[in-house]
């Protein structure tokens, strides 16, 4: 059973394919709108390559918001946005029959770090076992004290369930344990940044696409990432295939993308692909270890559930 057409390239086909776009028709003849609603994990990527892109197509208006990939998804799926930006495979999020409509442009990848408030940070924190998150993030462990930090009470500062950060990071850094707490109103990663800055305490997990970027220093003030098992959640350690919390970025379009937008994921994939890496983000080609993130896992998973419900 297919679950979704898809349109991934490598980063070295992408740019042949754009620079022959380019080539074949004339950018600033373009015309359109375009909305990108989901991940904001992918939000700021996005926006730069929005930005960069009106000065080549400026007839084409763009406009970007978050909200989590959930709502991406089910936006574009719906046909209220033209791209659903997201950080899982839409199977994850929607019914099959509804991811099957979507088209699937992969554009990059991002990585995932613990944050914590800088005073857990000073006070002994610099790395985290997964057992030792785990039981963090599902309450067990309520005091930083018990995993080497100050004598001060563990406050969560949690993502909505519809968040692809959320969904990455409980996946890949906790293994699928669920997180106990009440969580944010909002997908909204400078709203979380603050709370971590205002709350002593306090730990959550955070793009590297908010954390890398020379313009997100300031941001990062009295918050501090936390290794995992001893590694550092840097590109190189995502490339080299040592630290695991990361995934795809999708742009996801309803069926195959309009001119002007396909124009734009190119541009993504293409020109703009030299900004990547100093916004936080990993280029595919590069990656060397990418089991259990194709997305295979869990297309296999629903089919399965969907057979045992029709056996039923």
């Amino acid at each position: 059973m297919k679950f979704r057409k898809v349109a991934v390239l490598t980063l070295i086909g992408a740019m042949a394919m754009s620079m022959t776009a380019f080539a074949d028709s004339d950018l600033s003849k373009l015309s359109g709108d375009i909305s990108c609603t989901g991940s904001s994990a992918l939000q700021p990527l996005v926006q730069a390559a929005a930005d960069k892109f009106a000065d080549v197509a400026p007839g084409v208006n763009i406009t970007v918001d978050a909200g989590g990939s959930g709502q991406g998804l089910q936006n574009v799926s719906d046909g209220t946005s033209t791209v659903g930006d997201s950080d899982v495979f839409a199977e994850e999020k929607l019914d099959q029959d509804k991811a099957a409509e979507l088209v699937d442009h992969q554009v990059c990848a991002i990585g995932m770090a613990v944050v914590v408030s800088q005073d857990v940070a000073d006070g002994g924190v610099k790395s985290l076992t997964t057992d030792q998150l785990v039981s963090i993030f599902t309450g067990e462990t309520t005091n930083w004290k018990d995993v080497g930090g100050p004598d001060e009470d563990i406050t969560l500062v949690l993502r909505p369930e519809g968040s692809g950060t959320r969904a990455t990071f409980d996946k890949y850094a906790l293994g699928g344990a669920e997180e106990a707490g009440e969580a944010m109103e909002n997908d909204n990663s400078a709203e979380l940044q603050k709370a971590l800055q205002d709350t002593n305490g306090s730990v959550g997990y955070l793009a590297l696409s908010y954390i890398l970027p020379d313009n997100a220093k300031d941001a990062m003030k009295g918050i501090a990432t936390v290794a995992i098992n001893d590694v550092e959640p840097t590109l190189e350690n995502i490339y080299s295939g040592k630290y695991d919390v990361w995934a795809y970025e999708h742009m996801y379009t309803k069926g195959d993308a309009d001119e002007a937008t396909q124009a734009f994921i190119d541009y993504i994939t293409g020109d703009f692909s030299d900004d990547v890496e100093s916004l936080g983000y990993c280029v595919s080609s590069k990656l060397t270890k990418t089991d259990g993130h194709t997305g295979t896992e869990d297309a296999a998973a629903t089919t399965e559930a969907a057979a045992t419900t029709e056996a039923q």
